[in-house]
């Protein structure tokens, strides 16, 4: 307690991390108010059953991503989603099309490019979905007399229509600048921290409507309640580990001679993460199964509302099977596009150095090529299994809001942006001569969500 309090005085001295942080706080709360902003035309007041719907299942997980604005008909409702299924659109066709490969080997400008691309099929991408949102909100609202003066658009006009599309659209892309403003001003990765805000603010409500149902309709009180805490804990844990863990690469540094001195003959290490993706695999898969959900909003056939049933069940086999088999994709993926072995050995030529028993240049990056594609395997098999975990522990009573922070997508990011955010911050300190958030001084953060 002593060490924490001393280094919330450190952070308070830092005047450029003090200002990032309030920025930061700022930000954070201008978004949680949007969340609770209403669509024009929607007597909030009448929201009971899209609240009901988006308790549980892919609806639920969709709420718990934009902290509640999906059920409240914000006009933050679709959240950051579609900007970060527009950045899976554009990193893939980075690996196809030419034209993109090139804007990503032209440095700053290219990547303002590809910044505006992303932007403009965000655009697209929300306009899609914009109106199956409102005619899911639609539906679900109680038929009743529309007065001028309390609507609840249970026949909505045309003019509702298009005016709500262009909210939904409006208030995605005000969420994308918000995002970025932390980036540039703020501490930690935008994007990544507002998806985190979202899924916090769903825990307290996951806690206590867990604990009430211990202790009046499941049962089992508060023994079992302290019991799923204490897995939680465990698994959250094990995440921690799966962010942080390395395989080294021991590299050693030939005797070099300058003017009279002499250098080298070092021994160091090349820290290869298991997961070198970070929470970029499960995020990305998340945003692809849910496009089921929008496409059971255009549903005509039988076997389309079939087939997005099986999907949408987020309990269900085919559901959690194709989850887990798209993050294992995406994880090795990601992984070649972090880490370039062949710029790595070429780096240890120029700098004579050399990893024992192996020749340096082509040898070398096979060498580094095979490891990383050992400790891969294991390393997204284990984010698939914590993915798949909230489908787990929901079928074996775990209420289905609870069950998402016992692993997959939301219990990732969340230790992914914490560690990287306290890492931001322990840099802040350590450059200022300061003591850091601990002991070692050493917090591993991960990759962060950044999608330009």
């Amino acid at each position: 307690m002593k060490r924490l309090i001393q280094t919330i005085r450190n952070i308070y001295k830092i005047e450029e991390l003090r200002k990032r942080i309030m920025y930061t706080i700022g930000i954070v709360m201008l978004y949680r108010l949007g969340s609770y902003v209403v669509l024009p035309g929607v007597d909030p007041n009448q929201l009971a059953n899209l609240q009901n719907q988006t308790s549980g299942g892919l609806l639920g997980l969709l709420n718990m991503f934009s902290g509640g604005a999906f059920s409240n008909a914000s006009i933050f409702a679709l959240g950051i989603m579609p900007y970060i299924s527009a950045s899976i659109v554009v990193q893939l066709l980075g690996m196809a099309i030419p034209y993109f490969q090139k804007l990503q080997k032209e440095g700053e400008s290219g990547r303002k490019k590809i910044n505006q691309i992303t932007r403009y099929l965000t655009v697209l991408i929300t306009g899609f979905q914009a109106p199956g949102y409102i005619a899911n909100l639609v539906s679900q609202l109680p038929a009743q007399a529309i007065t001028p003066f309390d609507p609840a658009v249970t026949v909505p006009s045309t003019f509702f229509w298009v005016s709500s599309v262009i909210i939904l659209i409006s208030g995605t892309l005000f969420v994308m600048w918000l995002g970025e403003k932390i980036t540039d001003k703020g501490i930690g990765n935008g994007i990544s921290l507002i998806i985190m805000i979202g899924i916090i603010a769903r825990l307290p409500f996951a806690l206590f409507g867990e604990l009430v149902s211990r202790m009046e309709q499941k049962g089992g009180g508060l023994v079992i309640f302290i019991v799923e805490l204490a897995v939680l804990i465990g698994v959250i844990l094990l995440s921690i580990l799966l962010v942080q863990g390395t395989r080294k690469i021991p590299v050693q540094y030939a005797k070099r001679i300058v003017g009279n001195k002499q250098y080298g003959g070092v021994r160091q290490y090349i820290p290869l993460k298991v997961n070198a993706a970070g929470v970029m695999p499960i995020i990305f898969a998340q945003a692809i199964m849910f496009l089921p959900l929008t496409l059971a909003g255009f549903a005509s056939s039988e076997a389309l509302s079939g087939f997005a049933a099986a999907f949408t069940n987020i309990q269900g086999f085919w559901y959690n099977f194709v989850f887990a088999l798209l993050i294992i994709v995406f994880t090795y993926f990601y992984t070649a596009i972090t880490i370039n072995p062949n710029q790595m050995a070429e780096d240890m030529k120029k700098n004579n150095g050399f990893i024992p028993g192996v020749k340096p240049g082509k040898r070398t990056a096979e060498f580094i090529d095979q490891i990383m594609s050992r400790i891969t395997l294991p390393g997204s098999m284990f984010l698939a299994f914590v993915a798949i975990m909230p489908a787990i522990v929901g079928h074996i009573g775990v209420s289905t809001q609870f069950s998402h922070f016992f692993g997959g997508t939301s219990l990732l990011i969340l230790v992914g942006v914490v560690l990287d955010t306290l890492q931001q911050i322990e840099s802040h300190l350590l450059m200022r001569h300061y003591d850091g958030l601990t002991k070692s001084g050493r917090i591993k953060g991960r990759s962060s969500i950044s999608m330009g």
